[in-house]
């Protein structure tokens, strides 16, 4: 399957219930780690925005150039694997998800730096699909998931990303998780009909009953076929 020019032909999805979920920030820890690799370079982010660009500011409290912030960020990424850890639960609430679901990692991350990211996954168990692209996430989750009659939900810290799903995917569970942090406080909240959650107990729960209302909805609608 390919989604514009960007290949997902090697995600293979079984007869199961999809769960695709974003990266940074919602598995793996982003924004605490990326404050200490910003303290160790000198700089400091001072959170006035929901923003990086503008936020970050050197020892004279001089917000850094767009370019500067820039590379920043992608020393950070080249550099993941020293400073990134799993959320609390993340890796065991997925890995019993992946009982009975197909999970993938769809992360807004330069896919140059996706073989720093799948080591750093699979460091820490968790070894599904990753998928790494600047793209909107709507028509990829979409391409991803088809017209398959099963369940799927989605994950994201980002707004956006959420709407953007929501635009392109019929009757996919979306699950708003963002951290607690300075930064977060100036993030756009997501519409009302996306649920906002605050930990991977409370993902499972409602992913587990979102799934046990689809497969009662297309066991009433497989027993009275014409209703």
């Amino acid at each position: 399957m390919e989604t514009g020019t960007f290949d997902i032909s090697h995600v293979r999805l079984g007869d199961r219930p999809l769960i695709v979920c974003d990266v940074d920030d919602v598995v793996l820890q982003f924004i605490d780690p990326f404050q200490r690799f910003l303290l160790s370079e000198g700089h400091e982010l001072l959170p006035r925005s929901f923003h990086l660009h503008g936020n970050i500011v050197s020892k004279d409290g001089v917000a850094l150039e767009v370019i500067h912030v820039s590379r920043l960020i992608e020393t950070f990424f080249e550099r993941q694997e020293e400073w990134q850890l799993p959320l609390s639960l993340a890796a065991e609430t997925l890995g019993r998800l992946s009982a009975t679901a197909d999970i993938v990692f769809l992360t807004a991350m330069p896919p140059v730096y996706a073989d720093q990211r799948r080591r750093l996954l699979d460091r820490f168990s968790l070894p599904y699909p990753l998928l790494a692209t600047r793209q909107p996430k709507g028509p990829v989750v979409k391409a991803l998931h088809g017209v398959r009659p099963l369940p799927v939900a989605f994950i994201d810290d980002m707004a956006v990303n959420l709407h953007s799903v929501r635009e392109h995917v019929d009757n996919c569970l979306l699950l708003h998780l963002m951290p607690v942090s300075e930064i977060h406080r100036f993030a756009p909240a997501a519409m009302d009909d996306i649920q906002r959650i605050h930990d991977w107990n409370e993902a499972a729960s409602l992913i587990g009953s979102h799934f046990t209302e689809a497969d009662a909805a297309r066991s009433l609608t497989a027993a009275n076929p014409t209703a």
